[in-house]
């Protein structure tokens, strides 16, 4: 026979575990957000340095060249000469094929990637965030905020 107290507090336990449920999902997506946020934020600059190496491995220097400079103003700054100088056939990077993206780090408008080869010096590329130009990193770090 069933008692009139034999259902007390059943309601409540039912409450607290949907509680816990919605409290571990909530939890767990902050995390995968975040984790996907830290992973996925710079995708778009890598996937441009990649495209980049890619064109160099190809020895498409023109069209890498394009990547490198946007403007008028950028190529007299740095004119074909000169990057075929630091990434030709007969350049200071001239054999990409083993690059490595060791560290990606956002800073202001852009993002400074720290590339590593096979052999030779590694590199501090920046990419600018909104136009995906490539150059060599002004910056060493990117300094504290203030």
């Amino acid at each position: 026979m069933a008692g009139y107290l034999d259902q007390y507090g059943a309601q409540d336990e039912r409450r607290i575990r949907i509680f816990k449920s919605l409290a571990i999902t909530l939890v767990s997506l902050v995390v995968i957000a975040g984790a996907a946020f830290f992973i996925f934020h710079n995708y778009r600059q890598e996937r441009q340095v990649k495209r980049f190496f890619e064109l160099l491995e190809s020895k498409d220097y023109q069209a890498a060249y394009q990547l490198w400079v946007r403007s008028e103003d950028d190529r007299k700054g740095y004119p074909y000469e000169s990057f075929l100088q630091d990434w030709g056939p007969q350049g200071r990077h001239n054999d990409v094929s083993q690059f490595r993206i060791t560290r990606s780090r956002s800073c202001g408008s852009g993002v400074i990637l720290s590339v590593d080869f096979a052999r030779g010096e590694p590199e501090k590329l920046w990419v600018e965030r909104n136009e995906l130009t490539i150059g060599f990193s002004p910056l060493q770090g990117c300094p504290a905020p203030r």
